[in-house]
C-alpha cells in the first residue's frame, strides 16, 4: 500500500460491542479521524497546581530526569473535544482525505455469527430509507484563556451540530464556535464556566530548534489525557495540505484523536498544534506534523475577534526558482519566487510587477516561492511592503501596497483535451518533444480558446519526451520564451536560437492552460526547430 500524509478527519461513532470492534478495524484506515467515542475517562487524580514549578533538566544533561512535573502542570489545560452530527443516507464524507474514514467490516471467519451481525448492521446503515443517525467523534484541544477560549483543529468541529468540551476532571461544558479557518485548519471555541479555567500560553516556535524535546498531549484513540514525548525532527515542512504549509515535524507519537492537541516545549509553552501524521496504517510511525505557534497565533486572534481571517495579497502567481530556471534566467543561484502571472487589477499590477520578474526579498528578508504566499498573508491589507526583484538580470526595488485576499474562486475554465495529432502547418521543436502552431480561428475553435489569445499553441506532444515529462499537453499555449513574447512559431524558434547562441543550458517557456500560467524549463537540444 502507498504511504500517505493525511490530515485528521472525523469518522462515524460505533455503538455498543459493535462500536469497539469497528473502532479497532478503522485504526488501519488511511484517513486519520479523531478517535471514535469510548467510555468516559476515570475521575482524574489530584494534579499539581498550575503555579507549581517545573523540574527542568540541569545544564549539561542530555535527557530530562522526568516529564512528570511538566505533564502534571499542563494536563488540566488540555481538553477533549466531542462533536455530534446528524448523518442522512446518501450523505458523503467531505473530509477530503484519501481512503475511507467510515467504519470498515473486520475480517471475521466466513459464516461466523460476527460476520452475519456486521453484514446486517452495515446494510441497515446504508439503506436509502434508513433514518438519520448521529455521528460522534473525539478530538483534542487546549485552553488559552481562563475565560474559556479553546483552540482545536477546524476539521475536528467542521459541520458539527453540537460541540462539547470535557475537562480533565470530567466536567462537561457545551461549546460554541467563535470562528474557523479552512486554509490553516484552525478553529476557536468558547465555553462558559462558573470559575476560571487552567490555561497554557503560546511560546515562540521560531526559536524551536531541531533536536529540542517536546511533549504532545491529547486524546489518541479516545484515551484522554495521554502524554507522549519526542523531539523536533525538522522545521518548515511542506506536506501539500494547504497554501501556507510550514509544519513542525516531530517524532512524539501522534495518533487519531490527537488532532487539535498542543505540542509543548520544556517550558510548558505551546509551540505547535498537532494536525497531521504520515502513516501507511493510520497509527503513529514517528512522523507527525504541527502548525507552528508563530503562524497560528495571528490566525487565532483574528478568529476570536472577528470569526474569520483576513490575509494580505499582492495578486501574483508564483513558483519556486529551481536550478534549471536559474540557469535559464542567468541567475547566480536558485533563489527567489518567479512570477508566472500578474492579476490585471491586483496590487502587483499597480506596482508594475511583470511576468518573469524574480522576487528575492520581502522587506529585506530573503524569500523563496513556497514562503512568499505565507509571508504576504501575514501582512495586513493596506500596509506597504518593499520587494527586491530581479528583472532581466537587473536588481530593482519595488514598493507595493498589500491588498486583501479575495474569496476563493470555485470556477475554473473548462479546458477541453485536444487531439494528439499535430495540426497541418505545425512546427516541431527538435529535441524537446513537442510541436507548435499559430493561433488562428481554426485553432481557437479546436482548442476552445478565447478571443484575443496570444502566443503559439502546442499541437502535439511525444510520449516519454522532455515535454511529456514536464507536463506539457496538447492545447497548451506558450506565450513567452525567455521572458520575450512570441506570437508565431517562427518567433518561438528565433528566441530559442538566441538562447542557444548565448550557450545557456536551459530555455524557459511561459505556458498557459486551464490551470493558469507557469514557467517550464527545458534543457536545450543541439539542433533547432524546423518546419514539418
Amino acid at each position: 500500500m502507498p504511504d500517505h500524509v493525511s490530515a485528521f478527519s472525523r469518522s462515524s461513532a460505533a455503538l455498543g460491542m459493535g462500536a469497539a470492534l469497528l473502532a479497532m478495524a478503522t485504526a488501519r484506515a488511511y484517513a486519520l479521524p479523531p478517535a471514535a467515542t469510548v467510555a468516559p475517562p476515570p475521575a482524574a487524580a489530584h494534579v499539581t497546581p498550575v503555579s507549581d514549578p517545573v523540574r527542568l533538566p540541569a545544564p549539561g544533561h542530555d535527557t530530562p530526569d522526568s516529564f512528570a512535573d511538566l505533564a502534571a502542570r499542563l494536563l488540566p489545560a488540555v481538553v477533549n473535544v466531542s462533536t455530534t452530527e446528524m448523518v442522512r443516507p446518501g450523505d458523503e464524507d467531505d473530509d477530503g482525505d484519501e481512503g475511507d474514514s467510515s467504519p470498515q467490516i473486520p475480517n471475521f471467519p466466513e459464516g461466523s455469527p460476527f460476520e452475519k451481525f456486521f453484514h446486517d448492521f452495515m446494510n441497515r446503515q446504508n439503506t436509502p430509507n434508513a433514518p438519520p443517525r448521529k455521528m460522534q467523534a473525539l478530538g483534542s484541544g487546549f485552553i488559552i484563556d481562563p475565560a474559556g477560549i479553546v483552540v482545536t483543529n477546524n476539521h475536528v468541529v467542521r459541520n458539527a451540530e453540537q460541540i462539547t468540551v470535557t475537562l480533565q476532571d470530567n466536567t462537561v461544558l457545551k461549546a460554541h464556535l467563535l470562528g474557523h479557518d479552512d486554509r490553516t485548519d484552525l478553529a476557536v471555541l468558547k465555553v462558559d464556566s462558573p470559575k476560571p479555567l487552567p490555561a497554557v500560553p503560546f511560546g515562540d516556535s521560531d526559536h524551536a530548534r531541531v533536536g529540542d524535546w517536546v511533549l504532545a498531549i491529547g486524546n489518541p484513540f479516545g484515551l484522554s489525557g495521554t502524554v507522549t514525548a519526542g523531539i523536533i525532527s525538522s522545521r518548515g515542512r511542506n506536506i501539500e495540505q494547504g497554501p501556507y504549509d510550514d509544519f513542525i515535524q516531530t517524532d512524539a507519537p501522534i495518533n487519531k484523536g490527537n488532532s487539535g492537541g498542543p505540542l509543548f516545549n520544556l517550558h510548558g509553552d505551546v509551540i505547535g498544534i498537532n494536525t497531521a501524521i504520515f502513516s501507511p496504517s493510520g497509527g503513529s510511525i514517528g512522523i507527525g506534523f504541527a502548525i507552528p505557534s508563530a503562524e497560528a497565533q495571528g490566525i487565532i486572534e483574528q478568529l476570536r475577534k472577528h470569526g474569520k481571517v483576513s490575509r494580505g495579497w499582492i495578486g501574483v502567481r508564483i513558483q519556486d526558482v529551481t536550478q534549471d530556471i536559474a540557469d535559464g534566467l542567468g541567475l547566480k543561484s536558485a533563489h527567489g519566487a518567479l512570477i508566472a502571472g500578474v492579476e490585471a487589477k491586483g496590487p502587483a499590477a499597480a506596482a508594475h510587477l511583470q511576468t518573469g520578474d524574480v522576487i528575492v526579498t520581502l522587506d529585506g528578508k530573503d524569500i523563496d516561492g513556497r514562503a512568499l504566499p505565507r509571508l504576504v498573508a501575514q501582512l495586513p491589507a493596506g500596509s506597504v511592503a518593499h520587494l527586491g526583484i530581479v528583472r532581466h538580470d537587473h536588481p530593482m526595488n519595488v514598493t507595493i501596497t498589500i491588498g486583501a485576499l479575495p474569496e476563493e474562486k470555485t470556477d475554473k475554465a473548462d479546458g477541453k483535451p485536444a487531439q494528439k495529432a499535430p495540426a497541418s502547418g505545425s512546427m516541431a521543436v527538435a529535441g524537446l518533444g513537442f510541436t507548435v502552431g499559430a493561433i488562428d480561428d481554426i485553432a481557437r475553435q479546436k482548442y476552445n480558446m478565447p478571443e484575443g489569445q496570444k502566443g503559439v499553441v502546442v499541437t502535439g506532444v511525444t510520449d516519454d519526451s522532455p515535454a511529456a515529462e514536464r507536463g506539457l499537453r496538447t492545447g497548451d499555449v506558450i506565450t513567452e520564451v525567455q521572458q520575450a513574447t512570441v506570437s508565431t512559431p517562427a518567433e518561438l524558434k528565433h528566441q530559442i536560437d538566441l538562447v542557444r547562441a548565448q550557450k545557456r543550458r536551459t530555455v524557459l517557456f511561459l505556458v498557459q492552460n486551464s490551470d493558469g500560467l507557469r514557467w517550464v524549463p527545458f534543457p536545450l537540444a543541439e539542433s533547432g526547430a524546423h518546419p514539418d
